[in-house]
């Protein structure tokens, strides 16, 4: 995988959003498929059609504890009039040799058990006396007790039409039948249906593996002390949530010091467990920015991290996360995205395209790969502000009864408490300065 973005030549444009994510999504490719054990392809991407190798269920069952009958047996059955029939044997669930229901007769059957021959309809115990010598295994007290050697009874009170409390075999899915169609995310109800039919293993893509390294000297650890100048590590915390959120498989190597050469080598000390790197911090102009000072020999090809690829750093017309980093590193070309530093610059940079990033190196369709986005009226006490040219994502709380979305907190890059109590993104568009209240705005919706 190789970037088409053109490298710097020293007169650097500014990229839109639109033609970063573009030459992400451009670079990017689906992993390939392997084939996993069900639970392990849990949160994978179906490569494969699968159809149903045989009906489920694959025979009649009962629905209920009661008693398998014949229906004219207890046709008019009542309180006052009920059908006494003779209890031939039970029928258990995984029963495999059945007794056959004749005339006058019934069989205990448990739920899941198979409807046995000759029964057309299952009472529920409800129905009845509980029988005698057989409600106990319903738990039930029986109406009286069979003498010993003698044939149990069962009353029945109530009459019961053809093939009631009977699960239908095939009545859930016919043998050839179109399980999961190729692309499906298999999530637990997918899980269970495939184990239902019996697939043990299945072929899909498996989720990413997402590493994410966070920059800086200042930068703490949470659970221990701060020291004068420094502060706790939240963007390598919040950056490995959202990638398990995305659906990769995220490790999180925290924060490495503000020293280029210790960069370099634990990227590639990483890169034997990445299909997609992620870092934050050290991208932009300043003289401490050692993700740029690092890679950017990568770029230039006077030194490469583990071997092939580029790292290109742009600047985008957008705000928060103007600096961006995005190019491929290692003998596979695996995807680096250099994040900003900022708490909201890095977090709405990763929604825009490293979600995306992950979502298409699973190998969802393209309608999945971005968040989706709704119309909304803007609801807030005055106008909101925007740079020209840029266009600004605004932390914002969306009301879907009334189509609404309001400001959360101001629109400052390190406002992490605004941005936990927010559910969407506002976007105003480059060429809009200032938007009123009351106008319609495009909400990127996060949750």
């Amino acid at each position: 995988m190789t970037s088409s973005a053109p490298q710097d030549t020293g007169h650097p444009r500014l990229w839109s959003v639109d033609e970063h994510l573009a030459d992400v999504l451009a670079t990017v490719r689906p992993l390939e498929p392997i084939e996993l054990q069900l639970l392990d392809a849990q949160g994978c991407v179906l490569v494969e059609d699968v159809t149903v190798p045989v009906a489920l269920p694959p025979f009649d069952n009962s629905s209920m504890d009661g008693y398998a009958v014949r229906t004219a047996d207890v046709q008019g059955a009542s309180e006052e009039f009920p059908a006494v029939l003779t209890v031939i044997g039970d029928v258990a669930a995984g029963s495999g040799e059945l007794p056959t229901v004749g005339p006058g007769q019934a069989a205990r059957i448990m739920t899941g058990a198979p409807l046995p021959p000759g029964a057309e309809a299952v009472v529920p115990v409800e129905w009845t006396d509980g029988g005698t010598g057989g409600g106990a295994a319903f738990g039930m007290t029986p109406a009286s007790a069979a003498p010993e050697g003698a044939a149990g009874e069962v009353r029945v009170h109530r009459a019961a039409e053809a093939r009631a409390h009977v699960r239908a075999r095939g009545s859930d899915v016919q043998a050839g039948d179109l399980a999961l169609a190729a692309g499906t995310v298999l999530g637990p109800p997918q899980i269970a249906l495939l184990a239902a039919i019996g697939r043990g293993t299945v072929r899909v893509r498996p989720r990413p593996r997402v590493v994410v390294l966070s920059t800086g000297s200042e930068l703490v650890q949470p659970g221990e002390a701060l020291a004068a100048g420094t502060i706790y590590d939240s963007n390598s915390f919040a950056l490995a949530a959202a990638a398990r959120d995305a659906g990769a498989i995220a490790y999180r190597v925290g924060a490495v010091a503000d020293d280029a050469d210790t960069l370099r080598a634990t990227i590639e000390d990483q890169l034997i467990r990445a299909d997609l790197l992620v870092t934050t911090g050290g991208v932009s102009v300043g003289a401490y920015d050692v993700v740029k000072e690092a890679l950017t020999s990568v770029s230039t090809g006077d030194e490469e991290v583990g071997g092939g690829g580029g790292i290109d750093f742009r600047k985008l017309a957008m705000q928060p996360g103007k600096p961006q980093g995005f190019g491929t590193i290692g003998p596979d070309h695996t995807p680096l995205l250099a994040l900003p530093g900022n708490p909201v610059s890095s977090y709405v940079s990763f929604e825009l395209f490293v979600r995306p990033a992950i979502r298409a190196l699973m190998g969802l369709p393209e309608s999945e790969v971005c968040r989706p986005s709704v119309r909304a009226v803007l609801k807030a006490d005055k106008a909101l502000g925007s740079p020209a040219g840029r266009r600004q994502f605004l932390r914002g709380k969306y009301d879907a009864a009334s189509g609404t979305v309001s400001p959360v907190g101001g629109s400052g890059s390190h406002l992490i408490a605004a941005l936990a109590h927010a559910d969407s993104l506002m976007v105003v568009p480059e060429d809009v300065t200032s938007v009123e209240p009351g106008t319609e705005l495009e909400v990127v919706l996060l949750g």
